[in-house]
């Protein structure tokens, strides 16, 4: 028997669990520690006391009861307040982890449980060949998913067996840093030396790892659609509200896995949390592109946003399109020579605009105000009455539209001006019926106040739908993105149009076409597999002659112009009232909801935003704007950090440009999503 005088007054137990990587049992250890030992000295008295040889070099020790990491090796027991009573565990830090990937495809993983989530996120897209770690994140499934899941799983008499792709061997097991080199705008694309298409950039990035050859397809290219009656078992959010608390799930990015519960070889689900897609280029983002579509085209089946049936059809047809292109031997190569031309020629043409040289523009003069005018028809809705719309002469200029009784009078005062900065863009068009239609939620001191603006064509309609979605934004159509917007307006549009020879749409049944998995089933119910086969059939006619890239990035580009596109909705009570509502969080804005009727209230642009804040005591946010507005509120649907994390992370997403390295400014990210908690 030791006596206390051997060690010293000051000494006392620890006991320390070592969770052996192989072994099922866990074995406990009695170290005599003191006060003034430092982490490191604990570990290393541990491992001499184990007496095995091995790497234990991704070993660090947990703390239980206060569910935090001791990384910080050089500290000192009493700085990191451990005490006898503390409970340690020591375990690997890199854990398997099992990922659904937005094509619904599953891919196991090591990921650092102790890096937290941001960094986590930016290994393991690192490893899967995602560039712009910073716009995805990861998810807990929501309670009602789950539910439904083991429903079905009740249901079913034989067991699922989940198709999962292990990746042990991937590069995320160093946890080193990516590579700014892999990432690096300047990087050149490698060709194959037979046919000289470009070698998709994952197999060239990651040729010694386990995510090269046929694993990059898995994830770089589109698969098989689910059967309709999957399709019909999937959890689909009803209301708003139910959208609202799948996005409670998400992770905290300034914590670590294992400090918000997650356990070895639990699922998660990557996805892109924030709707900034910034630098999309079909040379190196194959996978990413890829993974995008896959996004847009479940929350399209889904009905996690709306659209119209037209729309529906267009996403309808792409996709069959897609499926075509992706089950022929040609499109194994994610991008051709033709294609890469195709980009290179929209890239050079950007590069003209930019620095002013020669191109189409209806600007005869730079130096003149861009500005629109033309007869429009107007409707302003009022309790009991009909829509009728009354034609005006309409002068839009700037970030306003003023209308005038007649051309002859618009040198005079305006009978009303319209600013549209912060107003809320919907497009209400039907390209079948001939109808082209603008409605604009103003904000005013109440609320917002609803006006319709009806065009005569497709080509009026774009100038002017292109021209409010900028001065929505505060920009004016001297803005360099105004050409752009109104082309893909237009290409959408064209989209939409019925071919003039419905003749040529062959018969769905000799092509074995299964329609119902194309459309959400809502849709499918209202048709019958043939006719709903025939109208796919017909709108393909339109997309027919686009390469798989091009048609991935028109999906895209088509759920980007949907009215809901980009809004994270969560339910909040605001200051002072006495009713829930809903909180819209988009890239660019705050928009208050009417919770009953889904309308919007008010709108907030982020660019008026002068600071924001949480009190933590009472789990309040507060944001302060430009001419005195300020706002709070508290969140019911989620923990108010996430919400406060949603805003801080677009406004880091805000200041990125292409003329800076790739290599992000994790501390300015955490600095603006932290709320100095």
């Amino acid at each position: 028997m030791t006596s206390s005088n051997e060690y010293g007054s000051s000494s006392w137990e620890l006991i320390v669990t070592v969770d052996h990587q192989y072994e099922e049992e866990q074995k406990e250890f009695t170290l005599r520690v003191s006060g003034d030992l430092h982490v490191g000295g604990v570990m290393l008295k541990l491992v001499e006391q184990i007496k095995i040889s091995r790497d234990w070099s991704n070993y660090a020790l947990w703390w239980e009861q206060k569910k935090c990491w001791l990384l910080k090796t050089h500290w000192t027991l009493d700085k990191c307040g451990v005490q006898a009573d503390a409970k340690l565990l020591f375990t690997t830090q890199h854990k398997m982890l099992r990922l659904r990937l937005p094509n619904m495809k599953t891919v196991r993983l090591k990921v650092s449980f102790s890096s937290v989530v941001f960094k986590a996120v930016s290994e393991i897209c690192k490893a899967l060949n995602i560039r712009r770690s910073e716009e995805l994140s990861l998810l807990k499934q929501s309670e009602d998913t789950l539910k439904k899941k083991k429903k079905k799983d009740k249901n079913n008499k034989e067991p699922v067996i989940e198709d999962i792709l292990n990746l042990y061997n991937s590069p995320v097991i160093s946890g080193s840093p990516a590579s700014p080199g892999l990432y690096s705008k300047t990087m050149t694309p490698m060709y194959d030396p037979v046919n000289g298409t470009p070698v998709s950039s994952t197999v060239t990035w990651l040729r010694d790892s386990p995510l090269a050859a046929p694993n990059c397809s898995i994830l770089a290219f589109s698969h098989p659609n689910y059967s309709p009656e999957t399709l019909a078992e999937m959890y689909q959010p009803r209301t708003l509200a139910d959208k609202a608390k799948r996005n409670a799930g998400w992770l905290d990015s300034s914590r670590s896995l294992m400090e918000q519960g997650v356990q070895e070889d639990d699922q998660l689900l990557l996805r892109f949390k924030y709707y900034s897609f910034f630098d999309l280029n079909p040379k190196y983002d194959a996978v990413r592109i890829n993974q995008l579509y896959e996004q847009a085209r479940w929350a399209i089946l889904l009905e996690e946003i709306d659209c119209t049936e037209e729309e529906m059809l267009i996403f309808a047809a792409l996709q069959y399109h897609l499926s075509k292109l992706s089950l022929s031997s040609e499109a194994q190569d994610f991008t051709s020579e033709s294609e890469v031309d195709e980009v290179e020629a929209a890239l050079s043409n950007l590069e003209v605009t930019l620095e002013g040289g020669k191109t189409d523009s209806i600007l005869e003069d730079i130096t003149d105000i861009p500005k629109l005018a033309d007869n429009l028809r107007l409707f302003r809705p009022k309790k009991l009455t009909l829509k009728a719309f009354k034609q005006y002469w309409f002068v839009f200029k700037d970030t306003s539209i003023s209308y005038f009784k007649n051309k002859e009078s618009g040198h005079g005062e305006p009978i009303e001006k319209l600013n549209l900065k912060g107003c809320e863009v919907v497009p209400d068009v039907n390209v079948a019926g001939r109808k082209f239609g603008i409605k604009l939620l103003i904000p005013v001191a109440d609320g917002m106040n609803e006006v319709y603006l009806r065009c005569d064509n497709e080509n009026q309609y774009a100038f002017w739908m292109a021209a409010c979605n900028l001065a929505a934004k505060g920009k004016t159509m001297a803005d360099s993105s105004y050409q752009p917007e109104v082309q893909n307006i237009l290409s959408f549009l064209r989209m939409k149009n019925r071919p003039m020879s419905p003749q040529v749409v062959s018969d769905p049944e000799s092509m074995g076409m299964k329609p119902e998995c194309f459309v959400s089933p809502r849709y499918a119910k209202k048709y019958k597999s043939k006719q709903l086969a025939a109208r796919i059939l017909e709108a393909h006619q339109n997309v027919a002659q686009m390469s798989l890239v091009e048609a991935k990035l028109r999906f895209i580009q088509a759920w980007q112009s949907l009215p809901e596109f980009g809004l994270t909705y969560y339910i909040v009570r605001f200051k002072g009232s006495k009713k829930d509502d809903l909180l819209g969080v988009s890239y660019n804005r705050l928009i208050r909801i009417d919770a009953a009727t889904g309308d919007p209230i008010t709108t907030w642009r982020f660019s008026s935003m002068k600071q924001w804040n949480v009190n933590w005591e009472i789990r309040q946010v507060a944001i302060e704007f430009d001419q005195n507005v300020s706002i709070a509120f508290t969140c019911l649907s989620a923990d108010c950090k996430i919400v406060h994390e949603y805003i801080g992370g677009y406004i880091f997403l805000s200041t990125r440009s292409k003329d800076q390295n790739e290599t992000l400014d994790e501390d300015l990210f955490h600095k603006l999503t932290g709320g100095q908690e």
